[in-house]
């Protein structure tokens, strides 16, 4: 997992409120356990129309906005089913960070999970942001600082732990793997009928 620390960047305006999981990736692009290639589908059928043509006025169709790597979102962000493409579309297509005044519980765990940093700030600062991202200003993300420009937030140590060294479930148990090799070796040694094919 890539490493989050500060995050500069274009951040696309999206003022909608409950933008779920279903419009973030529709049904139909869920049969692959690829991580990867999901971007171009990221928000499909308000972002294309049915014969794939771009819909102008979407704002990820527009530039900067095509470059962004910060999203300003409604409230409720993600809600819906709970699909963990809908993360690995926003993130192949570039999109580090989403900025709402509120999170689906699902998808907010499965932004930290796959190193997107969702960040649940109050409605005025979030107000704030949108009108930045509408300005088409670059906008600074400082986890270890824990600051979007200027405001505060809170997060998890864990979480921003685990953001900040790019770990996620695999390289948090790899961090003890010379604990498991140790225990695996004095198992081998009290049960070997465990080790035997």
């Amino acid at each position: 997992m890539q490493k989050f620390t500060i995050l500069k960047g274009i951040a696309a305006p999206l003022p909608v409120p409950n933008v779920d999981t279903d419009k973030i990736i529709p049904k139909q692009y869920l049969k692959t356990i690829e991580r990867t290639g999901l971007g171009k589908y990221l928000f499909d059928e308000i972002r294309f129309t049915s014969d794939r043509t771009e819909i102008p006025d979407f704002v990820l169709n527009k530039e900067p906005y095509r470059k962004a790597s910060i999203l300003v979102a409604g409230e409720n962000f993600g809600c819906g089913s709970s699909r963990e493409h809908a993360p690995w579309a926003l993130l192949d297509f570039g999109i580090r960070c989403v900025i709402a005044p509120s999170f689906a519980d699902i998808f907010y765990n499965n932004c930290f999970k796959n190193g997107i940093l969702p960040l649940a700030l109050p409605a005025n600062d979030v107000a704030k942001l949108m009108k930045e991202a509408e300005a088409q200003k670059e906008i600074t993300v400082d986890l270890p600082n824990q600051k979007v420009e200027g405001f505060s937030f809170d997060i998890d140590p864990f979480r921003k732990h685990c953001l900040i060294e790019g770990l996620d479930d695999i390289g948090l148990t790899l961090e003890h793997e010379q604990d498991i090799t140790r225990f695996e070796k004095r198992q081998k040694g009290s049960q070997p009928w465990l080790y035997q094919a």
